[in-house]
């Protein structure tokens, strides 16, 4: 996906950056063009291991408020995994990094959304619960100091309870809004409205935890194994847009790829694994609220990334499909 916040260098140059900061560096083999915000790159460093290097935009250039400093976001996530006793959620090992940049191991497999042509339906289902137990195991991840939000200290979006810090990174994105003048198809008040009245379920939320809040198919990579007898999940990628929430926000993404609610063999893993989800109606309340910030964040992007109409006008859609939704269960 071609974007306005994507950086790009020449093999000299990405070897000088890597050299420079991490003292090692890198030949360049090719770009990878799935992601939608950092620039990617297939490389293979001088002691002969392959690579893929995330390039963070160049400085100065305009992105929301919630993405200042996400970079540094992803790396704490991947030290964070890498930390838990258990080792339960795969993904990338972080082999350097820097205030511009990312060096992580390459996973076996590929991304779900690409492999799923060769899945039966039966590995479909497995794959789904496995995901769900992974993903228990990544919210039992919480925050050091124990607030809510953003890490990253200059996005300046985080309070001590999730109420005042959730309300914080929907007031950001309206400030964005306003700045790039995107097509919202309501007012502003409106959204800020739509928050108060779930102030009631935003404050059960008490306990922090990660949410990577980007778990659609592209960002899972499964492996059929060497001898392609069984399939599993080899890693979850792009943690850069997690925050420090409600658990229950995950399900908004995790819907992309399939069933995600109560019956679903998402949630039978998650459970299995200790996660707790209660469909009440207040979790069901914020479920709605949550897709709602992530439609106003998917049609706000497109003003600082320079996506075409064609892309803002699908974006449009699934913001108000997402408010309809909310306001159905008034």
């Amino acid at each position: 996906m071609q974007s306005r916040t994507k950086r790009r260098l020449a093999s000299g140059e990405l070897d000088t950056v890597l050299r420079t900061s991490a003292g090692i560096g890198c030949s360049l083999e090719y770009e990878l063009t799935d992601g939608w915000f950092n620039t990617a790159y297939r490389v293979l460093l001088d002691d002969g291991r392959p690579a893929i290097v995330k390039l963070a935009p160049s400085a100065g250039t305009a992105v929301l408020r919630y993405e200042r400093g996400i970079m540094a976001t992803e790396a704490m996530v991947y030290r964070r995994i890498t930390a838990l006793s258990d080792g339960g959620v795969p993904t990338p090992a972080l082999l350097c990094a820097g205030e511009e940049f990312l060096a992580l191991s390459v996973l076996e497999g590929a991304p779900w959304d690409k492999a799923a042509d060769h899945l039966s339906p039966r590995a479909q289902r497995a794959l789904r619960r496995e995901l769900g137990a992974i993903t228990a195991r990544l919210h039992t991840l919480a925050p050091e100091d124990g607030r809510f939000g953003y890490p990253a200290a200059e996005s300046g979006l985080s309070a001590s309870d999730w109420y005042s810090a959730f309300t914080a990174m929907v007031e950001a994105l309206l400030d964005d809004a306003e700045r790039w003048k995107s097509p919202l198809g309501v007012a502003p008040d409106g959204i800020r409205a739509m928050v108060t009245e779930a102030r009631y379920a935003l404050q059960e939320v008490t306990e922090p935890r990660l949410v990577h809040f980007d778990l659609w198919p592209g960002n899972v990579f499964v492996d059929h194994g060497d001898d392609r007898s069984s399939t599993r999940i080899s890693g979850i990628i792009d943690h850069e847009r997690a925050f420090w929430g409600d658990p229950a926000a995950e399900l908004v993404s995790l819907a992309f790829g399939g069933d995600a609610g109560p019956d679903s063999d998402l949630v039978a893993g998650y459970v299995e694994t200790g996660g707790a989800l209660d469909f009440t109606p207040a979790l069901r309340h914020r479920l709605a609220l949550y897709h709602v910030y992530l439609g106003l964040l998917l049609v706000i992007e497109c003003g600082p990334r320079g996506f075409g109409p064609d892309h803002l006008a699908s974006c449009v859609r699934t913001l108000a499909d997402s408010i309809a939704g909310l306001r159905r269960l008034g």
